[in-house]
């Protein structure tokens, strides 16, 4: 009965998601993308914090009343990720079999979706902000299943190094919903349509291969990583987030005020009178700094756990090296596409893609 539970716990879990995210009290936002053939901003519902408070709220009831232990997720794991990959499959092939095909190629359409920017309820769900509040919420609770695993079987011996990596998770839950807005004004919501990449990545993929430090190490027993090398790990992973945050924030505020300093850096531009891009602050350093700065963090994840010589934790930041580097790339020729002579002079005065002095 717990495996046919686990494997539709996933299902059962997104549609609570979805049911408060459409009827909790939300801000509503205009973003930066334009509803598709027009020249009107689309709005936003955004309530990520509370969808997400009151899922925990209940998750805790329940483990605390001992209708499921507190790591039953890591329990029945294997049973939970094959639900959330059926259901993802699911989803992929709704979002895109009855629409119109984009590319000539089936395979290719499934994959990257054929609708730009997919709404329900007359716009009061955004199909990729769900996608992405159910993919942190499912994360958030592996986390703390998976954490609580290692404190019920180790007791006082617990590994601190797990418990700083799930907090580091956490934390990249939590910060995401804060900045949900933020967020509007990066490539998915810009450039991406829904299919299998982002449905089933988001349904799938993001709440379980996200938490894989955690899954690989949770079971094993503390490694005594030494105290000042879990400070070393934080200080990458906050080093991470603070190039991160940081340059997605610098874009957001340029975008919304143009004028505006953030944090005492001045927007300084290269404009052909029409378009403008920035080139100061950490746009000066690096034309993709932020995806170093998710690099970093996934690596202050991985280390943190304590346990360098197992394989499966680094497929973590491995496919944050794989993911950000192609998106660079494709990034990289939209822009050129959009800005013409201006995007090369960008590329000249700011010559690294990703990596200050090295690439």
């Amino acid at each position: 009965m717990d495996k046919t539970a686990a494997f539709f716990a996933p299902l059962l879990i997104y549609l609570i998601i979805s049911l408060l995210h459409a009827f909790l009290p939300a801000r509503n936002v205009t973003g930066y993308v334009n509803r598709p053939g027009t020249d009107e901003k689309l709005t936003y519902r955004l309530n990520g914090l509370s969808v997400l408070a009151i899922i925990l709220l209940i998750w805790g009831l329940l483990c605390h009343n001992g209708v499921i232990p507190w790591d039953w997720l890591w329990q029945y794991r294997w049973y939970s990720l094959g639900g959330a990959v059926v259901t993802g499959l699911i989803f992929s092939l709704a979002i895109v079999i009855p629409f119109p095909p984009v590319r000539r190629s089936f395979p290719a359409d499934l994959f990257f979706g054929r609708l730009e920017q997919p709404r329900l309820w007359g716009g009061r769900i955004d199909i990729k902000m769900w996608l992405y509040l159910i993919g942190a919420v499912m994360l958030e609770l592996n986390v703390l299943s998976f954490a609580a695993h290692n404190q019920i079987v180790y007791g006082d011996d617990a590994s601190p190094g797990i418990f700083m990596a799930a907090a580091f998770l956490s934390f990249f839950v939590v910060e995401y919903l804060f900045f949900e807005e933020v967020h509007l004004y990066t490539y998915d919501f810009l450039a991406e349509r829904v299919g299998f990449k982002l449905g089933w990545g988001d349904l799938a993929f993001y709440p379980f291969f996200y938490a894989i430090p955690l899954w690989a190490t949770v079971s094993l027993p503390d490694p005594q990583t030494p105290v000042w090398l879990l400070v070393f790990y934080g200080f990458i992973f906050l080093s991470g987030w603070c190039l991160a945050r940081g340059a997605n924030m610098q874009k957001y505020t340029f975008k919304k005020n143009p004028s505006k300093d953030f944090l005492g850096i001045r927007p300084r531009v290269i404009t052909d009178g029409d378009r403008s891009i920035l080139v100061s602050g950490f746009w000066g350093i690096s034309r993709h700094i932020n995806y170093l700065g998710e690099i970093l963090m996934a690596l202050g994840i991985v280390l943190s756990t304590g346990h360098p010589e197992i394989i499966w934790p680094w497929l973590y930041p491995l496919y944050y090296v794989a993911l950000l580097f192609t998106r660079q790339a494709d990034d990289d020729k939209l822009c050129a596409s959009k800005y013409g002579p201006l995007w090369e002079e960008y590329r000249k005065r700011v010559p690294y893609r990703i990596i200050p002095y090295i690439y």
